[in-house]
């Protein structure tokens, strides 16, 4: 399997943490940037953060910043989100995106592997 595969997805109260997990088989992409991004009801895909093959660089939506984190863990090939003080507003289907190159990037055109996406609810 190439595409990412999402998980931690689920309901929550405002307020409330998730850990969303961005998993990839074997070496696949292993050295290239991930990203998450995501789309909300009614609404178009937007970025929400990014991280660079080796996880020393990163790059956030400023409706995240100081909320999300997002890391990754090179030995067991997966990406993560941690999402603090969840809003109502972050409602929304969360997509992992890999691409084939090393460096950070916010565009969704430089990916070209997508998971089928985890939903998450935040509740008020």
């Amino acid at each position: 399997q190439v595409e990412p595969v999402e998980s931690g997805g689920g309901v929550v109260q405002g307020g409330g943490s998730l850990r969303l997990s961005c998993e990839a088989s074997g070496n696949t992409y292993r050295a290239y940037g991930r990203a998450w991004f995501r789309r909300a009801p009614g609404k178009e895909r937007e970025f929400v953060a990014a991280i660079d093959g080796n996880g020393d660089s990163t790059a956030y939506a400023d409706f995240v910043k100081g909320r999300f984190t997002v890391s990754k863990d090179n030995a067991k090939n997966t990406v993560y989100l941690q999402m603090n003080s969840l809003k109502p507003d972050d409602t929304a289907v969360y997509y992992c995106a890999a691409s084939l190159k090393r460096g950070v990037a916010t565009s969704p055109y430089e990916y070209v592997y997508w998971g089928q996406g985890t939903p998450v609810t935040v509740s008020s």
